[in-house]
């Protein structure tokens, strides 16, 4: 089984930091999140690696090679100008065919402990979810409006946002554009024929590294998950 991992982006909210490396080679406890993501997949049996990479690429080849220090296989698909997450996975379209097997897909900012093998399934592509985090502390009220207290910034489960993980069928290249987002062409379009499902990750770890407090945050999870 292979996986995709979208390496190619700017990382423009987390200048300066990206201003000198590609925004997967942000470091959390000291490791890039792109080796985080390598050797969390490892654990879950995916040895094959496909990196997307544009900006920076240099710093990402570097530092993976070709997979062997970590035990894996890893090629790359290089985007000579910026072809969004969809763009980016068509220019890998060649290093994926010759099989009728699905692969896994991962943006290359999240950070997560989330089993994908669970993402397979006998009806095609599936997209991870998990529940809404409120990124503000919320204030409990009664009927009467009257303050019950103060909850910091709670986990909401009936709200799910996407996860950034997928498991995709090789259909999925008859919807992806030349240049543009995955999340605003090709997913939409599956999901409006039925084609594209959604699994339920209740109660796991996931970060999306998109800010500095992000950073700060999910070393600190991390760090706890380690103790």
């Amino acid at each position: 089984m292979k996986a995709v991992i979208l390496a190619g982006g700017f990382g423009k909210r987390l200048k300066p930091l990206t201003d000198d490396r590609p925004k997967p080679m942000i470091e959390v406890l000291n490791t890039p999140i792109i080796e985080w993501q390598v050797k969390w997949l490892k654990k879950f049996g995916i040895n094959e690696f496909i990196v997307c990479v544009g900006y920076m690429k240099e710093h990402i080849i570097s530092h993976l090679g070709s997979g062997n220090k970590f035990g894996v296989r890893i090629g790359y698909a290089v985007e000579d100008d910026p072809l969004g997450t969809g763009g980016a996975l068509k220019n890998a379209q060649s290093l994926l065919t010759g099989s009728n097997d699905g692969f896994f897909m991962v943006n290359g900012d999240v950070l997560t402990n989330l089993d994908p093998n669970i993402l397979q399934n006998e009806k095609g592509s599936s997209i991870a979810v998990v529940p809404l985090r409120s990124p503000f502390g919320v204030v409990d009220l009664d009927a009467n409006a009257s303050v019950l207290g103060f909850i910091e910034k709670p986990v909401i489960y009936d709200r799910w946002i996407n996860a950034g993980v997928y498991y995709l069928t090789p259909d999925v290249f008859d919807y992806l554009p030349q240049n543009g987002n995955i999340e605003v062409t090709a997913l939409p379009a599956m999901a409006k024929e039925g084609r594209l499902k959604a699994v339920k990750y209740e109660r796991v770890f996931w970060r999306s590294i998109d800010s500095h407090k992000d950073i700060e945050e999910a070393a600190k999870e991390l760090k706890i998950m380690q103790a």
